[in-house]
């Protein structure tokens, strides 16, 4: 949890106490840590560029914040995008197009059109029909289109069902013999070029061997493909700590990956999110009732499963403690914070109005009380990204700090936000 720790019985972010950032903002909110996303990136990119030239692209998803996206181009990263809005927030924080891979199994002609424009370096192309589409269009600016070919390895990295993305089961990609087929009718296409062959897995993988065949297979399709092939993307879904799973480090996940390509003579692409961002950032909410039913003891926090969705969509789990406390778990995510007190079972829920609006099931933790500040854990990637004004709730503010200083990157939504984009009858 680099960017995070407990002092004296108060959670820090960095230099200053959450609860001192809590009181001028409010609840809920997401407070991020600026040097957790930069040491992670930092990181991942010493690993992968010791062994091959790598460009690193934040997968943008994950978490969108421009002034996040602005501190990650300073330092070098390049951006996967999956829409034009993703491309769009890339530029306007200073992005490099040519930087940029644009994903997606369902680009518009809208969209294409403007990545084109824009010069981005690669768009992943994940049908024929897209190959198709973007080589008129590409005609019709008088360009020609970079393109790479996903690649669906048929390689199930054993992730949750809802994240896998390797599998003939999947919308992504195209399979080999497909494959084959479009690069034997590539001449066809006059505005497009073979630059690149890619592939994603899946997130969060922790499997190296998943990795290595993928990169693999995907070497021995570029072998067919014209020389004019550049790039091999082996895509992102790094792991990430939320509990106590077994994750390889960033120079294994190189070995396995990079060195295959540096021995190809290739340039390598990876697309990195959740293993940037996920422990970057926490969820603060504040309890407003607790009740127990002779059987189940409930904590309801004011930050529901609009502002952070993971635990309902995908059974995930998320580290939730106090901001304010004396105990302390024995636990990975501090493993240098170990208290021995005897801890309450207790539901910590949401106000929506749906059962799944729970944060955590009979979680031992210290006993929770109106008033209460607590944090949710690992919730960087894939949280604020991924929120919504479901029950018509405002989205929480977002804030980033920075050693003793903390900044607000996004305000708190108000209820004229809710109704802005209404038109009235």
């Amino acid at each position: 949890m680099l960017g995070f720790t407990y002092r004296d019985d108060e959670l820090f972010c960095e230099g200053i106490r959450v609860k001192d950032i809590i009181s001028a903002v409010g609840t809920p909110a997401y407070i991020y840590s600026k040097s957790a996303f930069l040491t992670r990136y930092n990181s991942i990119s010493q690993a992968f560029n010791e062994l091959t030239e790598t460009l690193i692209c934040f997968s943008i998803k994950s978490c969108s914040n421009i002034n996040i996206l602005k501190e990650l181009a300073e330092a070098g990263s390049g951006f996967d995008a999956v829409s034009a809005g993703e491309i769009y927030r890339a530029l306007t924080a200073g992005a490099d197009p040519k930087k940029i891979v644009f994903a997606g199994v369902a680009k518009t002609d809208s969209e294409i059109e403007y990545a084109l424009k824009e010069d981005i370096l690669l768009f992943n192309c994940e049908s024929e029909e897209e190959v198709i589409n973007i080589d008129r269009i590409a005609g019709e600016l008088g360009v020609k289109a970079p393109i790479s070919i996903r690649i669906n390895p048929d390689i199930d990295a054993q992730t949750h069902a809802k994240t896998t993305t390797g599998t003939k089961e999947n919308k992504f990609g195209i399979d080999f013999a497909r494959a084959m087929q479009l690069v034997s009718r590539i001449s066809h296409f006059k505005n497009c070029i073979i630059k690149g062959v890619d592939m994603h897995l899946g997130s969060p993988v922790n499997s190296l061997e998943a990795y290595s065949e993928g990169v693999e297979r995907l070497l021995d399709f570029a072998g067919t493909c014209p020389d004019t092939v550049e790039y091999i993307d082996a895509g992102g879904g790094f792991g990430l700590l939320y509990d106590e799973e077994e994750i390889p480090g960033f120079r294994e996940y190189a070995e396995a990956i990079a060195s295959e390509v540096q021995a190809a003579g290739k340039k390598l692409i990876i697309e990195p999110g959740r293993s940037i961002s996920g422990n970057a950032g926490i969820l603060v909410g504040e309890v407003q009732y607790t009740k127990s039913n002779g059987i189940k003891h409930f904590a309801m926090l004011d930050a529901g499963m609009n502002d952070l969705i993971r635990p309902a969509m995908y059974d995930a789990y998320h580290f939730i403690w106090p901001v304010s406390t004396t105990e302390m778990p024995d636990s990975e995510l501090f493993p240098e914070l170990i208290g021995g007190g005897i801890f309450m079972p207790q539901d910590v829920t949401g106000p929506i109005c749906e059962s799944s609006d729970i944060f955590g099931k009979e979680r031992e933790i210290p006993e929770l009380q109106r008033g209460d500040l607590v944090a949710i854990f690992s919730a960087g990637a894939y949280g604020f990204s991924m929120s919504s004004n479901y029950n018509t709730r405002p989205k929480a503010v977002e804030v980033l700090a920075d050693g003793e200083q903390f900044t607000v990157i996004r305000r708190r939504e108000n209820w004229d936000d809710l109704l802005a984009g209404e038109i009235k009858l």
